[in-house]
């Protein structure tokens, strides 16, 4: 018997299922193509760029004394920030109260414009970074321009000399330079601890990572322990390391690696205090935050399993990592309540696990990187008391 000629509404059945088939498969392409997008741009985040959901506000005003603003709940944030701009970078202070204003404005106190000129119309976002230059510059304290021998190659560093055998190494985060240390140089330079604020790879001026890819601190902890043996050559008897976010990480990395023997002997033991501001230890919902103005939020998943691939890093592999389990020297951890990048419960996690050693101070209100920005009275008493037996 001859086969039966496919009717018409057979053969239009497997064109449109045909169709549908490869529409799927080309949104499927194409949404893991997004997803690899958003995950490398976010891995590819610069020293200098604002942090992710930070949102920008418009200047209505500049009086003497203060500056309107957007009125968002980032800009009713207490304490001192950064005010950064397209070529203006000022410093603003807390709310200003009992000032007439529109209701959909707020007023707050403007510290000092440190570059450019601020103007109504501008589009700015608050840092954590209040500085920019130098520390000779923007705050008057003698400083060195040292180079730190990195493992890919040559990290210019600040060193501010100060009388004490402890030097402080301060290790910024992704979203800003080491001008970022400038806030607590006053502070330190008081107590006459010397300060080395590093570079590390990816930085302006250091070598180019690969792929210009970001790790989370996984491979750039080198970096930090090339400025141990840096700051032990150059005479410092005990380090303490202090870092914000993935300088946090990187902090914490480095130690302990020192810890279970693999810095070398020379420089075993030296490391004698960490001071950790918002660590990154849970590098998915980090990426999460940082993918998430650059795909549609079903597609984050995709942007995370594609940075997963490219750092070959496991969702907890940073924890495992940053087992804390060899060290034997003090840390105080500095957490935000309003933290969206870097979970507090991964701080809590932390801390809980050395107890007798490890201790946690919780700013309300601060977000990522910002405790000392939110309270500095707080946060520089809590690293008095830490860094006294240290000194």
């Amino acid at each position: 018997m001859a086969p039966t000629p496919p009717t018409l509404e057979g053969v239009s059945a497997r064109r449109a299922a045909a169709w549908a088939a490869t529409t799927l498969i080309g949104l499927g392409a194409a949404a893991v193509a997004v997803g690899r997008y958003a995950g490398d741009a976010a891995l590819k985040a610069a020293p200098g760029h604002p942090l992710p959901g930070e949102p920008r506000l418009t200047v209505h005003d500049v009086a003497s004394g203060t500056v309107t603003l957007t009125r968002t709940p980032a800009a009713l944030r207490p304490g001192t920030y950064g005010l950064a701009g397209r070529r203006v970078h000022a410093v603003v202070g807390p709310v200003v109260p009992d000032v007439s204003h529109p209701h959909d404005c707020v007023v707050r106190r403007l510290e000092k414009v440190v570059t450019g000129t601020l103007q109504p119309g501008d589009r700015v976002r608050l840092t954590p970074q209040l500085h920019t230059g130098t520390p000779r510059d923007a705050l008057g304290i003698d400083h060195e321009d040292v180079t730190v021998p990195g493992e890919l190659g040559p990290l210019p560093a600040w060193f501010v000399p100060g009388g004490r055998d402890t030097w402080v190494i301060s290790v910024h985060g992704p979203f800003a330079g080491r001008e970022h240390a400038m806030v607590l140089m006053p502070f330190l330079h008081r107590h006459r601890l010397p300060v080395l604020a590093v570079t590390y790879r990816g930085d302006p001026g250091a070598p180019r990572q690969a792929h210009g890819i970001s790790h989370f601190g996984a491979r750039e902890w080198r970096d930090v322990d090339a400025a141990v043996r840096y700051a032990v050559a150059s005479g410092a008897r005990r380090v303490v390391l202090h870092g914000w976010s993935t300088g946090a990480t990187m902090a914490l990395l480095a130690a302990v690696r020192e810890a279970e023997g693999s810095s070398g002997p020379e420089i075993r033991g030296r490391v004698s205090g960490l001071v950790l501001d918002s660590p990154v230890l849970d590098w998915p919902a980090l990426m999460g935050a940082l993918s998430v103005h650059r795909a549609p939020a079903p597609l984050i998943p995709l942007a995370v399993r594609a940075a997963e691939g490219r750092l070959g890093l496991a969702p907890d592999g940073l924890v495992e990592a940053a087992d804390p389990g060899p060290l034997q020297v003090p840390v105080l951890v500095l957490h935000g309540t309003e933290d969206t990048l870097a979970p507090l419960e991964r701080s809590r996690a932390l801390v809980a696990r050395k107890p007798a050693l490890f201790s946690l101070q919780t700013v309300r209100g601060a977000g990522h990187a910002g405790a000392w920005n939110t309270d500095p009275e707080r946060y520089e008493e809590a690293l008095r008391r830490f860094l006294v037996p240290l000194m």
